[in-house]
């Protein structure tokens, strides 16, 4: 190649030529450096005629490369997958493409790190701190502020042992391999259905052939453990997995599952990493060294060099959509990565979304059920509490019912679990002299108070601010009321009613890495909590044999707010953390609290017909016309000047076109108006299944302008309706 076209990670520019140095090797897929003005841009060679450029430029006049990367050259499949992912969720393909280049530093030379791990040698001065700090750490090693967190120790602490002796540095090799799954480390025993399954989805991996599979069995039926025989047969053949988890705090227990079947973690990949750790697990990737990888949804954009499964577990869950910068639904890009990988995919779920249903109805995907559960765990026994016929005491959050309950698991050293999905301690602070309400001044949203941190907190921006000691508005004290219960209020209630018993709980507040999630599961399996007061964060991935408890505080919450998928999301989630109970010898109990017992989703939760229940909403989606049997597409219209966003998102729905089997309905001020400072409008485009909507949106919006200070972000199969 003499010149090459090259896709730069700057999203406002199309594909560009530039001049191949000779003696330089350049190939489709190639991570080069270019020149742009005078800065220096990475970028990706792409084949010419699958990147069309807006101005074809004469040799005499392209620029020179400067330097193209000692890595791997990007896959034709996973080029195809940016193209696509490009095309169906309307995002620059040079966004698309950032995600795969996730670790800059993995493309430079190779690099040492000094990290530190204990010796054996007792210190002179060994302080309680100092003793928590070593037994803690025990044989890991990391950097002082690693193994800080791992020991709850200050970093001084650390260094003080460092100088004792009783810590070492060591310098490592960033890029030192992973040591490779064994696939016959410690094979499981299945039971039949078990075993049916696994063998249907290893025989996919032998072949190599591209087949999206439904892996629908209940909580506690053995789905990992099925699953991971495809795990197996992909390393036996020494091709690469990646195993996709929708919460960066399930990845702990997820890999001491996988160590215990394979003698050895995967390679993670989510947020909580340092930048050491992704550059290392990149270039392992994409060199095909890393046979497993485990982690969130940026994962399935890496460089896999020899991808041979895909899982997605949990598929039903909303977190797989990403919410910023590129709106895809990792689901659904799974299966793409699949198609165009040439390899099977699983979607492994206790309750399938819809979506994924009806796809399973038209023969797309093939399904594999567990309907019961492994060993002899049973199912647990789900009743519903009536909150007008059985009201909780006036102040108090939990009913009798769910009271005694407690009671007796208590005095049967059992453990229980209270789900409620909404952090800190309640949702809206007032003032009980002049009505004055704390809301976000970013946001159009109610400040959420926090008693554990003392903080008013937006949820949606971030913004905190002290929990004042006077009303702002009519100066009076201790005239402020929490109003409505959050996690942390039910905790207290709890320690009220059972002070001898131990409380955790349970947020991403308090959940925030995979650390503090090892610590949870290891105080949970050493019986060190007696009550769990947990989100939705806790409905799913954990196994807890001695939890034999679950109670929901509020059912009907979920069902607020007019989302299209509301009563589903609320049986999924209220049917995941009912899984949480009984899953040992040991049986299970549910009680969930409600205001409507006998609405259609309490009623399938209860009688556990989860049939009837899919059956019901997929037919009132087919009547709306709503997804999987129709489209929707929100059109997002949000600046830091209100008249300009209200201009322009009218400019939008004016030029709306008219398309036979499409509908636009808006402008409307979203629900929430302001977010992060930024006016907002909302545009819905609802059309039949058939049609291209995305080119209708491509073609609508391109032929408009807007002023910079405006933005116009367009979400397609949109889940988030705020």
């Amino acid at each position: 190649m003499t010149r090459a076209r090259v896709l730069l990670l700057n999203a406002a520019l199309g594909p560009l030529d530039y001049r191949v140095p000779h003696g330089t090797e350049v190939e489709p897929g190639s991570i080069v450096v270019a020149p742009l003005g005078p800065r220096q841009l990475l970028g990706v060679a792409w084949e010419p005629d699958r990147m069309p450029s807006d101005a074809e430029v004469g040799d005499n006049r392209l620029r020179n490369l400067l330097a193209v990367a000692d890595v791997p050259p990007l896959r034709a499949p996973l080029r195809r997958l940016v193209e696509w992912t490009a095309d169906y969720y309307l995002a620059s393909p040079a966004s698309v493409l950032r995600m795969c280049l996730a670790s800059t530093s993995a493309l430079e030379g190779a690099r040492t790190v000094t990290e530190y791990r204990v010796t054996g040698e007792v210190p002179p001065r060994l302080t309680p701190q100092r003793e928590q700090a070593l037994e803690r750490i025990a044989d890991r090693q990391g950097l002082i502020r690693e193994l800080a967190t791992i020991a709850d120790v200050s970093d001084a602490v650390i260094r003080g042992l460092v100088k004792s002796g009783a810590i070492e540095a060591v310098e490592v090799d960033i890029d030192s391999p992973f040591v490779p799954p064994d696939p016959d480390h410690a094979a499981p025993t299945l039971n039949p259905g078990q075993s049916e399954a696994a063998a249907a989805l290893v025989a996919a991996v032998a072949d190599h052939r591209f087949e999206p599979t439904l892996l629908d069995g209940v909580t506690g039926s053995g789905k990992t453990e099925v699953y991971f025989e495809a795990v197996a047969e992909a390393i036996r053949q020494g091709r690469q997995t990646l195993v996709l988890l929708p919460e960066i705090a399930l990845t702990e227990p997820f890999l001491k599952r996988f160590h215990d079947r394979f003698g050895v973690e995967p390679v993670a990949w989510h947020s909580g990493l340092r930048s050491t750790q992704r550059r290392r697990a990149w270039r392992a990737i994409a060199e095909g060294r890393a046979l497993v990888t485990v982690g969130a949804r940026s994962a399935l954009f890496l460089p896999y060099a020899n991808l041979g499964l895909i899982v997605v577990d949990e598929a039903h869950e909303t977190s797989f959509k990403q919410e910023e910068g590129v709106h895809y639904h990792a689901r659904d890009v799974a299966v793409m990565r699949g198609k165009f990988e040439q390899c099977p995919v699983i979607l492994a779920s206790a309750t399938p979304a819809i979506e994924t249903r009806q796809q399973v109805a038209l023969g797309r995907y093939a399904e594999l059920k567990l309907p019961d559960r492994y060993g002899p765990a049973e199912m647990p026994h789900i009743a519903a509490i009536d909150l007008i016929a059985e009201p909780p005491e006036r102040g108090r959050w939990l009913a009798p019912r769910l009271v005694t309950a407690l009671t007796e698991t208590l005095d049967r050293r059992e453990q229980s679990l209270l789900f409620l999905n909404r952090r800190g301690y309640a949702p809206l602070t007032l003032c009980r002299t002049c009505g004055h309400r704390f809301q976000c001044p970013n946001c159009t949203a109610w400040m959420v108070e926090h008693r554990l941190t003392r903080r008013l907190a937006c949820h949606h921006c971030g913004h905190v601010e002290p929990v004042p000691r006077a009303c702002p508005e009519c100066k009076g004290e201790d005239t402020l009321v929490a109003c409505g219960p959050g996690v942390e209020r039910i905790a207290d209630e709890v320690a009220l009613l059972f002070p001898e018993a131990k409380t955790a709980v349970v947020t991403s507040d308090t959940i925030w890495s995979p650390a503090k999630a090892a610590e949870f599961v290891g105080r949970m399996e050493a019986g060190d909590i007696d009550i769990v007061v947990g989100t939705q964060l806790v409905t799913k991935g954990y196994h807890f044999p001695n939890l034999t408890l679950v109670g929901v505080v509020d059912a009907d919450l979920g069902l607020e707010g007019g989302d299209l998928r509301a009563a589903e999301r609320t049986f999924q989630q209220i049917r995941q953390v009912s899984g949480r109970a009984g899953r040992g010898e040991k049986p299970g109990r549910v009680l969930i609290q409600t205001h409507s017992p006998q609405a259609q989703v309490m009623q399938a939760l209860i009688t556990g017909d989860a049939e009837t229940f899919y059956a019901a909403e997929t037919e009132a989606r087919r009547e709306a016309g709503a997804p999987p049997f129709g489209r929707y597409a929100a059109i997002v219209v949000s600046s830091e000047d209100q008249p300009c966003a209200l201009e322009i998102a009218r400019l939008v729905g004016r030029t709306a076109p008219k398309v036979d089997g499409m509908h636009v309905y808006g402008p409307a001020p979203a629900p929430l108006a302001m977010l992060r400072g930024r006016h907002r409008y909302r545009l819905l485009v609802h059309a039949r299944r058939a049609l291209d909507v995305q080119d209708v949106i491509r073609e609508w919006l391109g032929a408009l302008e807007w002023p910079a200070k405006a933005r116009v972000t367009v979400d397609v199969d949109p889940y988030n309706f705020l």
